[in-house]
C-alpha cells in the first residue's frame, strides 16, 4: 500500500485505455506535487475488436437500454476503483480523490457520483453524458465540473448542458465550461481548465 495526500483516478473512453489519458497527470504534476495518479484500464475488452477496452458494451446501444447496461458495469467498476483507493491509503478519505473521466469514462464518473455510490472530492466529466436510471441520489459534497466542445459529434454538448443542470437542481456543485469549436476530445484548454479545477479541489 502506497499513502497518499490525494489521488486523481482517470476513466477513458470505450475502445481506448487507461495510457490515453496518463498523459494528463505528467501534465498536471507539477501543480499537485503531492497528488498520485491512476489511469486503469476498464475491465472488459472491446467488442468493436481490437486492444481498447469498454466499461460496457455500446453495441446495439439506446437510449432506453444505456441506462440498464451502466447498472450492469457497475460491480466492476467499483471494484477497480476500490482497489485503486485502497492501494493509496484513501478508503476513509474520498474528499481527498478525484474522477477524471472522458466520454464512456465520463458516463461512469457521472453515474458514480449522481448514484451516490462515490462521494468523491471532485469530478471531470469531459464530453460525457448522464444517463443513469432513476433516482438520483447524489453528495452534495462532491464538486462537479463539466467540459464538453461545442463540435462535439458523438456526444452532443447538450449531454452536459443537462446533465449540470439536473445534477444541480440536486444539489451538485456544477460547473460547465464549454469550449468553442472543440469535437470528441480534451484540448489544451480543456486540460488547462480542469487542472485548475482540481488544484481547487484538492488545495494544491
Amino acid at each position: 500500500m502506497t499513502n497518499s495526500d490525494s489521488l486523481v483516478i482517470f476513466l477513458h473512453g470505450v475502445g481506448s485505455s487507461g495510457a490515453d489519458l496518463a498523459a494528463l497527470g505528467e501534465s498536471w504534476a507539477p501543480t499537485l506535487p503531492r497528488t498520485a495518479f491512476a489511469a486503469p484500464d476498464a475491465p472488459s475488452p472491446f467488442d468493436g475488436g481490437g486492444p481498447g477496452r469498454q466499461w460496457f458494451s455500446v453495441a446495439g446501444v439506446t437510449e432506453a437500454n444505456r441506462p440498464d447496461r451502466i447498472v450492469v458495469a457497475r460491480p466492476a467498476f467499483d471494484a477497480t476503483l476500490r482497489a485503486i483507493v485502497d492501494g493509496h491509503g484513501l478508503a476513509g478519505r474520498l474528499d481527498r480523490v478525484v474522477l477524471v473521466g472522458f466520454s464512456q469514462g465520463s458516463i461512469m464518473a457521472l453515474d458514480a457520483i449522481a448514484s451516490g455510490r462515490w462521494p468523491v472530492g471532485g469530478v471531470v466529466a469531459h464530453s460525457g453524458r448522464l444517463a443513469s436510471p432513476q433516482p438520483l441520489a447524489p453528495s452534495t459534497s462532491t464538486r462537479l465540473l463539466l467540459v464538453h466542445g461545442t463540435a462535439d459529434p458523438v456526444i452532443p454538448a447538450d449531454q452536459s448542458i443537462a446533465a449540470a443542470k439536473m445534477l444541480a437542481g440536486l444539489g451538485v456543485a456544477a460547473d460547465l465550461r464549454l469550449i468553442d469549436g472543440l469535437g470528441h476530445g480534451i484540448n489544451a484548454e480543456a486540460a488547462t481548465i480542469a487542472g485548475r479545477f482540481i488544484a481547487e479541489v484538492l488545495g494544491s
